[in-house]
């Protein structure tokens, strides 16, 4: 485990008083360094940019599933729990540096991937417009269909939570704790199958 995936398993820990598994995967180049986070808003460095995913519980499996990635950019996974009770990833952005061409090709690869997982509850930065989402993931409640803003810097919906039709029965957006991140943590308390 690495010390980020540490520390935030300690602090859900702390702040819930049950056990936490936390994993990450870590995007890459395609040379396999590591891919940066953007500078924070005064210029200083973030880490490595990753997909993370948290579940209440001791000893929780995980698995990391490629997705088709351009050859110019970062290389991205869905991170999984092993029986693929949740999911979560972080798909090409459709911009220049990410997904060049026309339509966002490889970002529609990635969420067809994604979907041929059969998660049980799917979130992440999935990079797609509210009613692209919604298309893709018909039949699933959504937490927050409000569409309010998640990525902080465009003020624009692009970060998900969907689990499957009647499960998701809370949610809220943790504006306090954006600080951070550009974007908005999601919570959603959701009903077991």
């Amino acid at each position: 485990m690495c010390c980020a995936d540490a520390d935030l398993e300690r602090e859900l820990e702390a702040r819930t008083g049950r056990a936490w598994s936390v994993k990450s995967a870590p995007l890459a180049h395609p040379d396999g360094s590591p891919y940066q986070c953007h500078p924070d808003r005064t210029g200083r460095p973030r880490g490595t940019q990753s997909v993370t995913l948290a579940v209440a519980g001791n000893d929780t499996r995980f698995d990391v599933h490629p997705l088709t990635s351009p050859p110019w950019g970062p290389r991205r996974y869905a991170l999984c729990t092993a029986d693929r009770a949740f999911c979560t990833t972080h798909l090409s952005s459709g911009m220049r540096n990410d997904d060049r061409q026309k339509g966002a090709p490889y970002r529609h690869a990635q969420l067809r991937e994604l979907l041929k997982l059969g998660a049980d509850v799917v979130g992440g930065d999935l990079n797609l417009m509210p009613r692209a989402a919604a298309i893709a993931y018909k039949g699933r409640d959504e937490c927050d269909p409000r569409n309010r803003w998640t990525y902080v810097t465009r003020k624009r919906k692009i970060d998900y939570l969907f689990a499957g039709d009647g499960r998701v029965h809370r949610c809220f957006l943790d504006y306090a704790r954006s600080a951070w991140s550009d974007h908005v943590p999601l919570h959603a308390w959701i009903s077991r199958r």
